[in-house]
């Protein structure tokens, strides 16, 4: 399993991801889940992935491929918008999910769902989640992030507290909180955290930086939201028998 979130606020977005890919009481396996296309000329194109493997590394392979292929007619570099490439990226993993489905006599789940986001040139720096048969959506302004894998457990926080006018960084915050909710609830999702920032307007990344459990940073973000937890739960109004 996975967990993968990307926010959108109005000073920018905000990706990320946790590194597991396999987990079992002698197993655990990492992969980065979290691709970012800046090479590019006038824009910024990161991708999350959660679901089969092997899929989203052909994905990633063939949008790399494509891209650097001055002759294709469809690649990160043709788009005008995050919405036709959020498109784009559902073509290619569909034209991958059926090729390995019908290799595998329809046996093994290839299926893959992408968080895509950035801005291209003077466009709207947006998110958008793309599912496994190719189709996507954007988040809402009332409800500014996207999530894919396992998203029960991180989602209260995001939703107490991310909104359009929330800062970079706060968002930042929220999106380690999250992952680090679910990844105490659910062994199936662990470090390392992968933490992306970039500012609207930038046309590069503004943050790009890796967490492991006991990064002191992020060890220290772990600690004192946890302290905050059990002060909140102290402050709680008495019932009327105490």
């Amino acid at each position: 399993m996975t967990y993968c979130l990307a926010i959108r606020c109005d000073q920018g977005l905000v990706f990320a991801s946790d590194s597991r890919t396999n987990a079992g009481v002698d197993h655990v396996g990492t992969y980065s889940k979290m691709f970012v296309f800046e090479y590019l000329d006038d824009r910024v194109v990161t991708l999350l992935s959660a679901g089969n493997l092997a899929t989203t590394q052909q994905v990633v392979a063939t949008l790399k491929r494509q891209a650097e292929d001055p002759q294709a007619v469809e690649s990160l570099r043709t788009f005008k918008s995050i919405d036709e490439v959020a498109g784009y990226v559902g073509r290619v993993s569909r034209h991958v999910q059926s090729t390995d489905g019908a290799a595998a006599g329809g046996l093994v789940d290839t299926t893959s769902t992408f968080i895509v986001g950035g801005q291209i040139g003077l466009g709207r720096a947006d998110i958008f989640l793309v599912y496994p048969e190719g189709n996507y959506i954007s988040c809402s302004e009332q409800m500014p992030f996207l999530q894919i894998g396992e998203i029960k457990y991180g989602k209260p926080i995001l939703d107490r507290n991310i909104h359009r006018a929330i800062s970079l960084e706060d968002a930042a915050r929220a999106a380690l909180v999250s992952i680090d909710s679910t990844m105490r609830s659910n062994i199936s999702v662990g470090p390392p955290v992968e933490l992306l920032l970039y500012r609207t307007g930038d046309l590069q990344v503004f943050r790009h930086q890796t967490f492991d459990l006991d990064t002191p940073f992020y060890a220290a973000v772990k600690e004192e939201w946890q302290s905050a937890l059990r002060r909140a739960l102290d402050n709680l109004p008495r019932f009327d028998w105490e």
